[in-house]
């Protein structure tokens, strides 16, 4: 693997300053876009190449079933009654939009950076290793825990589509633990151990079952589309005609619930994690990830339209909206069909979220930052077997004995801090790329040429002394050959050439810094209702000062030439930089400041283990002598 800069841990003690700078050089070291861990075929023994067996229609199953979930089945409901009304539609068609801001961005990267690891691994080509390892840490816990609290839901409704909470064979039932309150559940253990087995026979056989499970989904949310649209009809939409009007809760309350319905379309981003897996990366991976995206946005839109109008907002049965809403009309059969629904859209969420997780592993692995063990791919299937069963047994286990819908709010914190790293990679890609690139031929050319006269020079100088010669006069002659005068002015011209760029390049660093520091006063004061007025308007004046600063130099100072040469070429380009970076950094980093405190106590917790094993992942190789392996 390459790193920028290549730094090795040398001298004293691992004490003081010493200690401190090692750990900052550790934190700031990237690697380069190019890297060995990231092209295929080009490692040691036991590491095999992913096979390359992706397409659009094979990225399009992934896509809507990992972003479909059964949320939107309670979804409406909720956002309905507490916030949208009848607005629903345009709450989903504003997240909608904002979904496609951080699509936007993945897919540039995505189709730059081919390689596994999403964000994980964008953020380590563009920002560092500091920020890779936590957004890493991040996305593990976020498919972990999310897909431990699916699988949890897939029993309750199973129960219900078989005829009742007791109907479920007892071995597959919920079970108490007598003595410590414990309540198990064998049927989300099972299930998860099912998807892993179908992970590990390969990826096109995985998403071959995600493919099924999902098109069954879709054909339910159809299904509701037009036999609600019918009835909607036939009753002269009644959720419409209300004295409140379309808004009753206003703009605000429209808004509102879009920031709640955008958790329903995190999904999305699990494609950038199999960009290894896909044939033709550089078209196929925005051509699916828009493609999903608009699909999961128009389904959302029709299914709240039609419930929404149907049944007034305020009558909505917050668990379950969409069946009641076809039971008030007279259809109770109905119900079976949407609970099964349900279950497929939790069974093909469950694929998504156990999908990228030993992926990540391996790309981690590679990356010298966890044992090599996961990043073994099986010659057979060309997956990351091993990887991929020790991440399903640890969501089996947390299945089985845990409640993980407390900790479901910490997926949210992984999404969101994923986002923001990618909206402002591609700032820095823009901007300030990693890459090292090299002179052009006729600028060494030029160096080369000035350098040995440099040489020569010195050389007729110091023999002039030992004859009692003038080394003024010698240094004349030696510059006075018109060649060599314009060698010397084009050397010139190139260094002042360079030392333009070199600034052009710390404004526009300082500039994405200045934009980031802005966004997060600006969000954190608008979000503080709790501080004293003027001061809350202060801060956000602050912020957006800031943030108008930083947008505005962006604006006006060019572009990196050298962003061409970046990574892979001739893919996707994100439109309207550097406004569509910023825009996705705003709406997230408010998202993130948004969940709750109750969330980030949690993930406090799991923060300082993070950081433990950071610093002594330094120190172990501080101690071998080297900086990583690959």
């Amino acid at each position: 693997m390459a790193f920028l800069p290549d730094t090795k841990f040398r001298g004293g003690g691992f004490t003081g300053w010493k200690c401190a700078v090692e750990v900052f050089k550790t934190l700031v070291r990237r690697k380069q876009v190019d890297s060995a861990a990231g092209e295929p075929g080009s490692s040691s023994g036991q590491r095999h190449v992913l096979a390359r067996a992706l397409t659009v229609p094979h990225l399009i199953a992934i896509g809507i079933g990992s972003t479909i979930g059964a949320g939107v089945y309670i979804l409406v409901g909720t956002v309905a009654r507490e916030h949208s009304g009848p607005a629903l539609t345009f709450s989903f068609l504003i997240a909608g939009i904002a979904a496609a801001l951080s699509a936007f961005c993945y897919a540039e990267l995505a189709s730059r950076c081919p390689s596994a690891g999403s964000a994980y691994h964008y953020s380590y080509v563009c920002i560092g290793e500091g920020v890779a390892w936590l957004v890493g840490w991040g996305l593990i816990l976020e498919y972990t825990i999310g897909g431990s609290a699916v699988s949890r839901g897939v029993s309750p409704n199973l129960a219900m589509l078989f005829g009742g909470p007791d109907s479920l064979p007892s071995f597959l039932a919920r079970q108490i633990i007598p003595g410590v309150g414990i309540v198990v559940d064998p049927c989300a253990a099972f299930l998860i151990l099912l998807v892993t087995v179908v992970l590990s026979l390969g990826i096109k056989e995985s998403t071959l079952f995600q493919g099924f499970v999902t098109v069954a989904n879709i054909c339910v949310m159809i299904f509701i589309i037009v036999l609600g649209g019918y009835l909607g009809f036939k009753t002269g939409w009644p959720g419409y005609e209300l004295p409140s009007g379309y808004f009753p809760f206003g703009a605000n309350g429209m808004l509102a619930g879009a920031s709640t319905v955008f958790f329903a379309y995190i999904g999305f981003d699990i494609l950038a994690n199999t960009a290894e897996e896909v044939k033709n990366p550089q078209r196929d991976l925005p051509m699916g990830i828009g493609i999903a995206l608009s699909i999961c946005c128009t389904l959302y839109m029709l299914v709240s339209a039609v419930i929404v109008g149907l049944v007034p907002y305020y009558a909505m049965d917050p668990d379950t909206p969409i069946s009641s809403a076809f039971e008030t009309n007279g259809i109770k059969w109905a119900a079976y069909v949407i609970t099964a629904g349900a279950c497929f859209a939790l069974c093909s969420t469950l694929t998504g979220s156990l999908l990228p997780q030993p992926r990540m592993f391996m790309a981690m692995a590679r990356d010298g930052l966890l044992p090599p063990f996961f990043s073994e791919v099986d010659k057979k299937t060309q997956v990351p077997v091993k990887g991929t069963v020790v991440t399903g047994a640890l969501a089996a286990f947390l299945a089985f004995f845990m409640d993980v819908e407390q900790l479901s709010g910490m997926v949210s914190v992984g999404t969101l801090l994923a986002f923001t790293v990618v909206a402002i990679s591609v700032l820095i890609l823009r901007y300030v790329p990693p890459d090292e690139v090299p002179l052009p031929l006729s600028f060494q050319e030029t160096v080369d040429s000035v350098l040995r006269r440099y040489v020569i020079s010195n050389n007729q100088g110091e023999a002039a002394d030992k004859e009692n010669l003038d080394p003024d006069l010698v240094s004349e002659t030696s510059v006075d050959f018109p060649l060599i005068k314009k060698v010397a002015r084009n050397l010139n011209l190139n260094i002042e050439a360079s030392m333009s760029e070199a600034k052009r390049r710390k404004i526009a660093g300082w500039s994405i810094t200045i934009t980031c520091i802005g966004v997060i006063i600006l969000a954190t004061s608008a979000s503080s209702t709790a501080l004293y007025s003027p001061l809350r308007y202060t801060l956000c004046g602050i912020g957006g000062i800031l943030l108008s600063a930083g947008m505005i130099l962006l604006t006006f100072i060019n572009q990196d030439d050298a962003r061409h040469s970046f990574g892979h070429t001739s893919g996707f380009t994100c439109p309207f930089v550097p406004f569509l970076p910023i825009a996705c950094i705003l709406i997230n980093v408010y998202l993130l400041i948004n969940l709750g405190g109750s969330t980030w106590a949690r993930v406090s917790l799991f923060q300082p283990a993070i950081e433990l094993m950071f610093l002594a992942r330094v120190g172990a190789f501080r101690e071998s002598g080297v900086v990583t392996s690959a």
